[in-house]
């Protein structure tokens, strides 16, 4: 028998792709710009199906896991114009119930919903902003909405992810394990996840990942993107 005659089996495993929502929309909207919800939700639905890809495995999706806040529906001060705007009539707000809507009649996606801290809505002003104000480039009085940025912060979304880890793991419903995201938050229910033998790996998209990660993970994947040469895993 000739090499080039010799057939290469790929092992069959079951993968469940968990993504960070806020995260996946923050790195789609830096590489790929505004899309309307159902562009977005495709475009981010063809990214997950695109991570089963690999050349010595053949993955099976089990289920996309989305974890993500609904928006906030509540009236907040702009300090500003000195005015109280209901979130509940702005663009975003259309927008994210739209983009969430897309993604429920998408096959084998399940969205996890956490909760946006009320008490903690206020708006605050942008980095690049504030260091203008501070350096005397600008006053008060040149300010304008662009300036400012809501502060949002999230209730349970780690909780849910670590928490449908630890499942998946314990029940042993999948052999492997893809995480979109970028921050350490995950490390604890991934070494976990590791000792229960799944294979874990992480798709920070570009992001750059602290070293000591490496140690917590099983394999790195970056998708090429038009901002980033090739694929790492």
């Amino acid at each position: 028998m000739k090499a080039d005659d010799i057939i290469t089996v790929k092992r069959e495993i079951s993968t469940a792709i968990l993504v960070d929502g806020g995260f996946y929309r923050k790195r789609a909207y830096y590489f790929w710009g505004e899309k309307s919800p159902k562009e977005r939700a495709d475009e981010l639905y063809d990214y997950c199906m695109k991570l089963l890809h690999n050349q010595h495995e053949q993955r099976y999706l089990y289920r996309v896991f989305y974890y993500d806040c609904p928006p906030v529906e509540k009236n907040v001060y702009n300090p500003l114009t000195k005015r109280s705007v209901d979130l509940a009539k702005s663009d975003e707000y259309k927008w994210t119930n739209e983009f969430f809507k897309e993604l429920k009649s998408k096959r084998k996606v399940a969205l996890r919903m956490g909760r946006l801290s009320e008490n903690s809505l206020h708006y605050n002003i942008k980095p690049e902003a504030f260091k203008k104000l501070v350096n005397g480039q600008i006053t008060i009085s040149d300010l304008t909405d662009n300036d400012l940025k809501l502060n949002l912060e999230q209730k349970g979304v780690d909780m849910r992810v670590g928490i449908d880890i630890s499942s998946l793991s314990f029940k042993k419903q999948v052999d492997q394990i893809i995480l979109i995201a970028g921050d350490s938050d995950f490390v604890p229910a991934a070494k976990q996840s590791r000792r229960e033998g799944i294979d874990f790996i992480l798709a920070p998209m570009g992001a750059t990942i602290k070293a000591d990660l490496y140690e917590h993970i099983d394999g790195l994947i970056n998708r090429p993107t038009k901002k980033t040469e090739k694929e790492v895993m």
